[in-house]
């Protein structure tokens, strides 16, 4: 078998350019993903201190640069303490369940149009693969993360950890029936579940085609619906209710350290970036913008720029905003955005029975 991979007839297959093109986006997009992802703490520290009138990071590297690398370093050489009377098994098949269905979505996001790379004289897709159901398969994979935080909790076997895991399916279940709600409006502009498709719909200059705009105000009210489920689904401040440290210690990841707590870390980051790139691909356009179809490399950078938005959204509000407690997190998801939702959802099916 390995002889034959390397043979003349193989060798000369189309496919051979396809598997290097394959190779070379899973190095760069992953290699740049988990720099960006390092990035990303680093910037959170940043803003949270000038918000807070602090400093932030400063002392390792300018401005601090270098200290996502030694809180790597520091991950990888703090011992790894396992709880004797943790189910081991689960505890250490529960952070691997959160990081790879986290890591798994950036196989599906596309982040730019297709572009001619000089000297091969063939259009190059701008995203790793595409499947023409990628809305579903991410909602698919970002749901399978919350196993993940489930098992910590219950393989911990700790009371606080097993509440926050407690805490974070309910969670789910609650905001993602409101936020698979408020994108069907999209779905009914668009007329498809392939997200390179809802991308190329919102094609123009000033964003007026964007869905955010489109059908006034259904596309404002899905878009603002989407923003509080996606925040409550990454568990982020105010929703941050299975890690609350003021009543739950750490919540389910309380008995994790070393590398397993890192990879809930890095788990909960990117899926705050799948959750902005869906924000940015269902509402505002994904890589559309002014020359893309003069430049298409110009793309990448306004996608970029508009999940980089986001990305600053979450932080401001964990800088401004208490966190809420547990009834008003479940009255806000079931009395108030799981009904608007649905109101949102006739209206718009209203208007595109009248209007398309």
């Amino acid at each position: 078998m390995p002889l034959l991979l390397f043979s003349q007839p193989f060798m000369d297959s189309p496919l051979i350019p396809l598997i290097i093109e394959w190779s070379l986006k899973i190095f760069f997009i992953f290699g740049g993903l988990m720099t960006a992802l390092a990035y990303l703490t680093w910037f959170e520290r940043r803003v949270l201190a000038y918000i807070q009138m602090r400093l932030g990071p400063n002392r390792v590297g300018p401005a601090g640069l270098l200290q996502p690398l030694a809180d790597g370093i520091k991950f990888i050489f703090k011992e790894d303490i396992v709880p004797l009377d943790a189910d081991k098994f689960l505890y250490t098949l529960a952070p691997i369940m959160s990081l790879v269905p986290a890591l798994t979505c950036y196989v599906l996001l596309p982040f730019g149009d297709k572009f001619v790379m000089p000297g091969l004289n063939r259009e190059i897709p701008l995203h790793i693969t595409h499947v023409n159901v990628g809305v579903l398969a991410i909602f698919a994979l970002t749901g399978m993360g919350v196993y993940g935080i489930v098992l910590a909790g219950y393989a911990s076997n700790n009371k606080y950890s097993l509440m926050g895991g407690l805490r974070s399916s309910a969670q789910m279940v609650s905001y993602e029936l409101a936020m698979v709600m408020s994108i069907i409006g999209v779905l009914l502009q668009a007329g498809s579940l392939d997200l390179v498709e809802i991308c190329k719909h919102q094609a123009g200059w000033f964003g007026m085609q964007w869905h955010l705009f489109t059908y006034p105000p259904t596309g404002i009210i899905g878009f603002f619906i989407f923003l509080i489920a996606m925040v409550a689904e990454t568990n982020r401040v105010p929703f941050d209710l299975p890690e609350a440290e003021t009543e739950l210690v750490a919540g389910f990841h309380t008995e994790y350290s070393s590398m397993k707590f890192a990879m809930f870390f890095i788990a909960e980051y990117a899926n705050m970036v799948t959750a902005s790139a869906m924000a940015t691909i269902l509402f505002l356009g994904g890589w559309m913008g002014p020359f893309v179809d003069q430049f298409p490399l110009l793309g990448p950078v306004y996608f970029t720029a508009k999940v980089g938005f986001f990305l600053f959204l979450y932080v401001w509000l964990r800088g401004t905003l208490p966190r809420y407690r547990y009834d008003q997190l479940m009255n806000l998801g079931w009395k108030f955005l799981l009904p608007l939702s649905l109101v949102n959802l006739v209206l718009t099916a209203t208007i595109a029975l009248f209007f398309m």
